[in-house]
């Protein structure tokens, strides 16, 4: 049974379904436009295209209490100064069936985790975050395997997609909070749509449930999971309503397509929209998610491509946020 709190999210007077808050047009402060993805050295690949980052990987100074291990894609164990567990947008292999099927046959590659989840883990999670229901946000069979231990705290609309397991759901409407354990947990703006279609990669103005990202306070600290979000206005909103942010988990991948790199790049950040993103919520420590070894390879050139822009535009134009930069498995 879903608890479902106020909702300040914009819904459309024609199709009564969901919208973002800068719905429209975009123009964008920065785009990288040559060079993008020239060779680095702290990029290294061996045969078999498994890559690996291997310059430094912590903030020069203690910046957070906050502890951010990455699995790969969107899911994140999180861990608070007050002691409390989040789980982030846990999918541990592939898609649900039947996308897992239609995507193997598109030429799609098989994803393995180089990070396999444990019992231990689900036992001292106290919540699971899930920022939207695309496939590679959301997993049925992985609810059922973390099971009904936590709580699982998701946009409106969107209980009603969990399997029968008894699990104990809130749903939170955008800027409404609740806590967990001595932690408190806001629904966030992102801006992006909602299907759990068969193709839920093309654009359907489906959007019958919310979507958003989460920002957890503990003790004085504060940490933002975006979610898979385009650029816009929205995080500037963030940062009127809360202030710094101490860590921030952006999305760079999936900004890339040949046929419609308009729409793809309207939902999903390029690496150098994370950096305005990031100047916008004036984050202290930035970490960058969505390449690597266990992405899907959606949207983008190589499985370490929009790290590799991603770095070469830091260098370019710098940001004084704390870059963070992961392997799969790796910590803050």
């Amino acid at each position: 049974m879903a608890t479902i709190e106020e909702k300040a999210q914009p819904i459309s007077k024609d199709t009564g379904r969901f919208q973002n808050l800068d719905a429209g047009e975009k123009s964008y402060p920065l785009t990288c436009r040559e060079e993008c993805y020239e060779p680095r050295n702290d990029i290294q690949c061996d045969d078999s295209g498994i890559c690996q980052y291997t310059g430094d990987k912590k903030p020069s100074n203690e910046t957070t209490e906050f502890s951010a291990q990455w699995l790969g894609h969107a899911a994140f164990v999180i861990k608070t100064p007050t002691g409390e567990t989040f789980l982030t947008d846990p999918v541990f292999n592939d898609f649900d069936w039947p996308i897992n099927w239609l995507f193997s046959l598109d030429g799609g590659e098989q994803r393995e985790m180089d990070v396999e989840p444990t019992p231990e883990l689900f036992a001292i999670t106290d919540a699971v975050l899930y920022s939207h229901l695309h496939y590679d946000h959301f997993n049925k069979n992985d609810i059922e395997t973390i099971g009904r231990k936590p709580e699982y705290l998701v946009p409106l609309n969107m209980a009603d997609h969990f399997p029968s397991i008894g699990a104990n759901i809130t749903e939170l409407g955008w800027f409404s909070s609740k806590k967990v354990g001595k932690s408190q947990v806001t629904a966030l703006p992102a801006h992006h749509f909602s299907s759990r279609t068969l193709v839920p990669f093309i654009y359907e103005d489906n959007n019958k449930d919310s979507w958003g990202g989460w920002l957890i306070e503990s003790d004085g600290s504060t940490l933002l999971f975006a979610g898979d979000s385009g650029y816009s206005d929205h995080f500037k909103i963030i940062n009127k309503r809360y202030g710094s942010i101490d860590v921030c988990l952006l999305p760079i991948g999936s900004y890339h397509s040949k046929e419609s790199p308009e729409w793809y790049r309207y939902v999903h950040m390029t690496p150098e929209d994370a950096l305005v993103a990031a100047g916008d919520l004036n984050c202290k420590v930035l970490i960058p998610w969505g390449y690597g070894n266990a992405s899907w390879g959606m949207g983008d050139i190589s499985s370490h491509s929009a790290l590799t822009r991603f770095l070469n535009m830091v260098e370019k134009v710098g940001t004084s946020a704390e870059i963070v930069i992961l392997n799969e498995g790796e910590s803050l």
